[in-house]
């Protein structure tokens, strides 16, 4: 099944969408939703890392279409840091949120970009995550 990103918000790229797609059919999941979780297990704050990233898919009809990209982070210093969303693309209320506010998401055209390219370095190149898909 094939992940719809044609004429979306923010500018999808067919090599982001089709990774999803292989990692998607490789899972054989099934149901009307999944979550992918892409964590490195050596995230801390003490030591940074690779942040935590959460992508989340429905399926309408024969297609999976996005429901929202969210990139974590530690927020804070020594006890009190939480882990907390630092990006969150959130393409079915059409909003961007950041530590800034919250925005209309075309207005993340820019940010969306650069974090797709690093992601898709940090997955491909790198390959500094561990996956469950829920």
């Amino acid at each position: 099944m094939r992940i719809h990103y044609d004429g979306l918000a923010l500018p999808v790229s067919t090599k982001f969408a089709h990774e999803l797609e292989v990692l998607l059919n490789n899972s054989q999941t099934s149901g009307e939703s999944v979550t992918f979780n892409f964590r490195d297990p050596n995230y801390s704050i003490k030591r940074g890392g690779f942040h935590p990233v959460e992508i989340r898919l429905e399926r309408q009809g024969n297609k999976w279409h996005f429901c929202y990209i969210t990139d974590f982070a530690y927020i804070g210093s020594g006890p009190y840091a939480e882990l907390t969303k630092e990006l969150d693309f959130d393409f079915q209320s059409g909003v961007f949120q950041n530590l800034f506010g919250v925005f209309p998401i075309e207005q993340a055209k820019d940010m969306y970009q650069i974090w797709e390219g690093n992601f898709l370095y940090y997955l491909l190149e790198l390959e500094a995550f561990e996956l469950t898909i829920q």
